[in-house]
């Protein structure tokens, strides 16, 4: 058996005592689910969050790394990060890397055109802030984008720059309303004209930018069209195995270094940022957020304890006579003690069953406004249960032994 006669006898009568105040123990029932639904809820959002962050830059291509010359400022909270300025990455550079680097890797070339494009086709164009990038056959890999419709550069199309291009799904929505399929209209960039091959798959929009409103067109297409002193190119690697990440950037650095004539004290002129960098960045600011809710949550179950405390105080108050009657047929110190804790720990887990539920479903609620899955939170499951044990144990643990305390001849002429 479970439990031993006493300690079942005990449970009992815990129970038929919550029902005959059910007001009074719905009430304290409450007053724990609303902690436990605070603690609970806002975690289970916070992971969903996290997890929302981590699969969407996953999807971007998490597990790839990009030589470039200037870094980017981000700025999250009050802490800024900055990699350094240094000179430009040549087309020959950028090429002889791909050319040589020996590796497990998928490896792309790149380089901006421009970020202020307006796109035309016949009567219809978009506002001017599409970004042009000159790409290779392997970005779309390395980038994480897929094609909706039609097909990739082919390698004669890189190498010739020959004049076609790829759109994204919200430009090309824009640009041709009603058309099922834009493959093989042309589009006009300015002066230049081009030939849509393919429509990118809907990608969505992140950190201020659009990853549907952009043009690709060949590397050396741009060369010739968008032809500026010092263009400056970025090397996207994408290992076979996400294992491999720290060891491509190992190789790649050396490899760079040496396309770069460095001396072996010199100092890399090259930024390597790794995209999971950023993620990083914001899942070590959103731990702020954590402890921040994990403190509100533990505010509200220390209310939660004294109200729970005060009603088993309360409790012990009106039932004094009937533990004098109890222990006049023979109940000890010991049995009155247990009932009491009994009956507080009964309470408190039937509060955390209910914050739980309700934890579970805020979290999930905010998990599905941000188009994450469905979490069981199981370390907050098991975390809640626990916590509504130590609060049930440290709310009933003085009105307990108020009761085991009492006198049973006095408790017997108790009015």
């Amino acid at each position: 058996m479970l439990f031993n006669p006493l300690t079942q006898e005990n449970i009992l009568m815990s129970i038929q005592s919550i029902r005959g105040n059910w007001v009074r123990s719905v009430l304290t029932i409450l007053i724990i689910a609303v902690g436990i639904t605070a603690l609970v809820g806002i975690l289970t959002a916070i992971d969903s969050i996290k997890n929302s962050i981590t699969a969407e830059f996953t999807r971007l291509g998490a597990n790839t790394f990009t030589i470039q010359s200037r870094g980017m400022r981000v700025q999250v909270g009050g802490n800024r990060y900055r990699s350094k300025n240094y000179s430009y990455i040549s087309y020959f550079e950028a090429r002889e890397f791909k050319d040589e680097f020996d590796f497990p890797a998928e490896v792309s070339m790149t380089v901006n055109a421009t970020g202020t494009a307006t796109v035309r086709y016949e009567s219809q164009k978009s506002n001017p802030n599409v970004r042009v990038i000159g790409v290779d056959g392997n970005y779309l890999q390395t980038a994480g984008y897929d094609i909706s419709m039609g097909r990739n550069f082919a390698s004669q199309e890189i190498h010739s720059g020959t004049n076609v291009a790829l759109l994204g799904n919200g430009l090309a929505r824009k640009l041709f309303p009603g058309i099922l399929n834009p493959t093989g209209r042309v589009v006009s960039i300015g002066t230049a004209r081009y030939r849509v091959i393919g429509i990118l798959a809907e990608k969505g929009s992140g950190f201020g930018s659009s990853g549907d409103r952009l043009v690709l067109l060949p590397y050396s297409n741009v060369r010739q069209v968008f032809s500026r002193p010092q263009m400056n190119f970025q090397i996207q690697v994408m290992p076979k195995s996400p294992q491999l990440l720290d060891i491509a950037v190992g190789e790649a650095e050396g490899l760079f270094r040496v396309i770069r004539g460095l001396d072996v004290k010199d100092e890399s002129d090259f930024n390597i940022v790794k995209s999971d960098n950023l993620v990083n960045i914001l899942l070590e600011n959103i731990k702020y957020i954590t402890l921040a809710a994990t403190i509100i949550g533990f505010i509200t179950l220390l209310g939660a304890a004294i109200g729970l405390m005060n009603i088993m105080l309360v409790t012990v108050s009106e039932r004094t006579r009937e533990i004098g009657i109890r222990k006049a047929m023979g109940a000890n110190s010991r049995t009155i003690r247990q009932q009491f804790l009994i009956e507080s720990i009964v309470i408190g887990q039937l509060g955390g069953l209910v914050g739980i539920v309700l934890g579970i479903l805020a979290g999930n609620g905010v998990s599905a406004l941000i188009g994450s899955s469905f979490i069981v939170p199981w370390l907050w499951i098991f975390s809640g249960v626990a916590l509504c044990l130590l609060v049930s144990l440290a709310s009933g643990f003085l009105p307990a032994m108020q009761a085991a305390r009492l006198d049973p001849i006095e408790a017997l002429r108790y009015e």
